[in-house]
């Protein structure tokens, strides 16, 4: 099966795809959240041969679900109706966090950086999923 990650935003939506093996996860984009989401997140599904959606869903670190959650199942409700496949909810607690450390390692420049950065959260709630289906 094939994944689409997805790392929600109000301003920015980091995107990242798995390999059929599911053994490599790499980001793949970030977009602008706006009205025309899910029309290109549909269509990405489609030209990629998405299987299923994975979508982080921000806990706090208590585990209880605050207005961002509520946030991110709306979209996640919506979304459902557009791309036809199943989407799952992945625990991205500190992915944010983990990205930003993983992107201190390459070198590029912080703007190239900061533009990235969704993209690569995207590829650790994929590897966390995709982690927790091997277990």
């Amino acid at each position: 099966m094939r994944y689409l990650a997805i790392d929600y935003g109000a301003r920015r939506v980091g995107l990242a795809i798995c390999d059929r093996q599911q053994t490599m996860a790499s980001p793949y984009a970030v977009l602008p959240s706006g009205r025309s989401l899910y029309q290109q997140i549909a269509k990405i599904v489609r030209e990629q041969q998405i299987d299923a959606v994975v979508v982080g869903l921000p806990l706090n670190m208590d585990g209880s679900e605050g207005p961002q959650a509520a946030r991110v199942r709306a979209f996640v409700g919506r979304l459902a109706r557009e791309v036809g496949v199943p989407i799952h909810l992945q625990d991205e607690r500190l992915t944010s966090f983990a990205a930003q450390t993983r992107l201190d390692q390459w070198p590029i420049s912080r703007t190239k950086r900061l533009r990235r950065v969704d993209a690569v959260a995207a590829v650790e709630i994929l590897e966390a999923f995709l982690e927790g289906m091997r277990t």
